[in-house]
């Protein structure tokens, strides 16, 4: 009985080093306001953590302003990714020093602690946007996520002790085998006729 006291213990800690935390710069209570609602107003000097994807980085003398595309943040802060992580409006953070708008580019995931204090009004195309403007405290840039690549294989059966890099379509170092190789027909000139 002594035995399982301590596998259980080794169990529950690797359960624990594995489940997903927030990084420390982000770690803290916020309040659950979204960027519509801080268009509206009325929410200036609320604490929020916000993320999402860049649209643009805008370094000024004092400061640089990030514009995004807010996304629901996930368990770890981060902002859900591809079409999980649904539109929730535009936003600007705005902290102080110089960021360099060719690490913090189009595209990159960011998540932003601070401070509402009203909006900024900018275009979107012809339309003046109303963007709720964050004093940030914490300015997290996100790693790239890994590119997942989806493999087309051709239909058919797939042993499932071959894996998916084997079988119909590998085309490993041994060149393409003989079951997936291309069709030749040969067609020789006729023979000239005899004398």
């Amino acid at each position: 009985m002594s035995l399982y006291r301590p596998l259980t213990l080794a169990a529950a800690l690797a359960l624990l080093a594995g489940c997903a935390t927030i990084p420390k710069p982000l770690e803290g209570t916020y309040t659950n306001i979204s960027t519509a609602g801080a268009q509206q107003g009325g929410a200036g000097g609320t604490r929020v953590r916000w993320g999402g994807e860049i649209i643009k980085t805008e370094p000024g003398p004092q400061q640089t302003c990030f514009y995004l595309l807010s996304r629901p943040l996930d368990s770890q802060a981060r902002p859900e990714a591809g079409s999980a992580g649904e539109n929730q409006g535009r936003f600007v953070a705005c902290r102080e020093g110089f960021y360099d708008p060719e690490v913090f580019v189009r595209g990159r995931e960011l998540t932003v602690t601070g401070t509402l204090h009203g909006t900024v009004s900018q275009k979107v195309g012809e339309y003046d946007y109303a963007y709720p403007r964050v004093e940030a405290d914490v300015v997290y840039l996100w790693p790239k996520r890994p590119i997942m690549v989806n493999y087309n294989y051709p239909p058919g059966f797939y042993d499932p002790f071959w894996g998916p890099g084997f079988g119909p379509g590998y085309y490993g170092g041994w060149g393409r085998p003989y079951w997936n190789r291309p069709r030749v027909i040969v067609v020789r000139p006729a023979p000239p006729p005899r004398k």
